[in-house]
């Protein structure tokens, strides 16, 4: 049975965003330009495949957490999509709007700047500073490997976090690359520990694509792994329902 939306106000997790550790790794890393690893120059080939099997109509609001400059906000807005990005580089944040040549305007909002260009609005600031009433109603998430850019630490609460960011109707489109090791007879449909461990408290998952690739013709130096590429469809468990295994 569908559930009303903002039927509760989860708390804001407790994370000093102020002494995050890795929090100026990731501002050096976008000042010097080392972003190769993780930054996608092309729309990613999942997203433009299978994100319409979500059924969201024209002017739906799209949360995108960590979301660097990537092109796919860029996808997302064509779609016909509004477009909520959160970025904690303000580096990252300029070179989307100057590299796609969008006209920008700025406006200061408590520890944020928001920079907004027709359909798309970037946050930029932490994440873990941001309240639900800044955003206004999400209707779906697309998270790509935001979550494992973060220490393994800071995951729970990202995930908590998000949680008290959306409201109880919205789904999380989340894509996944994943390090399997070749001995470890793991299928390539299985759901991630981690995944389940993170996400299964607040959120069914539905494990929607699995793409195994060997790590070798990936050009990994680890010849002893595969690489899953997985797209789970996680929505929020009807109030008062949680995950007792």
């Amino acid at each position: 049975m569908p559930h009303a939306p903002n039927r509760r106000t989860p708390a804001t997790p407790s994370v000093d965003a102020d002494n995050r550790q890795d929090n100026p790794l990731w501002l050096k890393m976008w000042r010097d330009n080392r972003t190769a690893e993780f930054h996608q120059t092309t729309v990613n080939p999942l997203l433009a495949r299978y994100w319409h099997g979500q059924k969201l109509k024209r002017g739906s609001r799209i949360l995108v957490p960590l979301c660097g400059k990537s092109l796919d906000m860029l996808w997302l807005a064509e779609q016909g999509y509004r477009v909520i990005g959160i970025e904690l580089s303000p580096v990252a944040v300029k070179a989307f709007f100057d590299e796609n040549r969008l006209k920008v305007k700025k406006t200061r909002n408590g520890k944020f700047t928001r920079w907004q260009s027709g359909a798309i609005v970037i946050w930029c600031g932490d994440f873990f500073s941001l309240q639900r009433d800044r955003l206004g109603h999400i209707d779906s998430v697309f998270d790509r490997a935001a979550l494992t850019a973060l220490p393994k630490s800071v995951r729970k609460p990202y995930v908590a976090q998000l949680r008290a960011l959306i409201d109880d109707v919205a789904g999380v489109f989340l894509l996944s690359v994943e390090d399997v090791a070749k001995d470890s007879g793991q299928s390539a449909t299985q759901i991630d520990r981690e995944i389940t461990t993170l996400y299964a408290e607040h959120f069914e998952i539905r494990l929607a694509h699995a793409q195994r690739i060997d790590a070798v013709q990936d050009g990994s130096p680890e010849p002893g792994f595969f690489v899953d590429n997985k797209i789970y469809q996680l929505n929020l468990r009807p109030t008062g329902i949680g995950c007792h295994s």
